[in-house]
């Protein structure tokens, strides 16, 4: 009997997801003996022709991360969609955008501006950029198209299933692989997967009293109490805003949270949750003291955003146009 066939694909992402798939160390060896990996370029010689030429669903589940940046990344994104019966936005890149959706805070123009004329590593008197088409002698030499936006994968194509994190951790990873290699029974399509129900401060082990806050600290200005709640503290922890299932890794290792596991269940938008953490714990009513305290926080957007600019009610940057 012919064993049901696995894709992993790597759109606009660091690769860590891909790393992370190998970090279930030897339980690989179980997925490998389960599955037929029919197309995973970042571990195999695999072209994109050999997809194309598969029969449309055959492909039984398809690990998809990276966010849609190029023309490429929605192409392939189309593709894997018509070729899979499951298609899994794998990690917080194709789940809600995560660092390359930052991207999205400012434009296309003022990308390629800074890269090809004004950043200071940058020799390019005749500011040359790519183009998308260039013919040469031999014939036409074609890239993707860099678009204005980044964009989610459910955001350009139907999703079954998200798995949150950057990247997601092996154990959730593992967790859900076992479910689908066993036949055990799935939430309903659309759902979050390889994650909590709960928020990331139900997994820390941290003591918290709801402190008021005067003053914001970033993590190198101060040495936390590792006993004591980050944001008690001081220091921002987006652990109220974000979803359960990571451990709390990086609250353990006296790091405040991200917000890499995207927002808790029946939120929409994590930034506008996190605000509303904060304004419970400012300590003033005087709004110039109020201010105050939030100046202190550096980049408000990439903070309380870093992972989720795509997904949210912001989504990007808007510009005015005029007549």
């Amino acid at each position: 009997m012919s064993k049901p066939k696995l894709a992993l694909y790597w759109a606009a992402s660091c690769g860590g997801c891909e790393i992370a798939v190998l970090d279930v160390e030897e339980k690989i060896l179980d997925v490998a003996a389960f599955f037929d990996i029919v197309f995973w370029p970042c571990a195999m010689d695999f072209k994109y022709k050999d997809v194309q030429a598969m029969e449309d669903g055959s492909i039984d589940l398809c690990l998809f991360n990276g966010a849609i940046r190029t023309s490429e990344n929605e192409a392939m994104a189309r593709l894997l969609r018509r070729k899979s019966k499951v298609l899994v936005a794998f990690g917080s890149c194709a789940a809600d955008g995560c660092i390359p959706g930052l991207a999205n805070l400012t434009t296309r123009e003022e990308i390629l501006d800074w890269v090809y004329q004004r950043s200071p590593s940058t020799v390019n008197q005749n500011g040359v950029r790519p183009q998308p088409h260039f013919r040469v002698p031999e014939g036409e030499l074609e890239i993707p198209e860099f678009y204005e936006e980044v964009r989610t994968l459910a955001q350009v194509v139907p999703v079954d299933y998200f798995i949150p994190g950057c990247p997601p951790q092996p154990p959730q990873i593992v967790n859900v692989l076992r479910a689908i290699m066993t036949g055990a029974p799935l939430p309903p399509p659309g759902s979050v997967i390889g994650a909590g129900e709960k928020t990331c401060c139900d997994e820390c082990g941290r003591k918290r009293e709801e402190k008021r806050i005067k003053r914001f600290f970033r993590p190198w200005e101060i040495v936390p109490n590792p006993e004591q709640c980050l944001l008690d503290q001081g220091i921002i922890c987006l652990g109220p805003a974000t979803r359960s299932g990571c451990g709390a890794l990086c609250v353990k290792a006296n790091m405040p949270c991200r917000g890499c596991y995207g927002p808790p269940p029946n939120v929409t938008d994590q930034g506008v949750k996190m605000i509303s953490a904060l304004a419970s714990v400012i300590d003033s009513q005087d709004p110039e003291e109020v201010q105050r305290i939030l100046d202190q926080i550096p980049d408000p957007a990439a903070t309380f955003y870093r992972f989720s600019v795509p997904a949210s009610l912001l989504h990007r940057k808007r510009t005015l146009v005029t007549a």
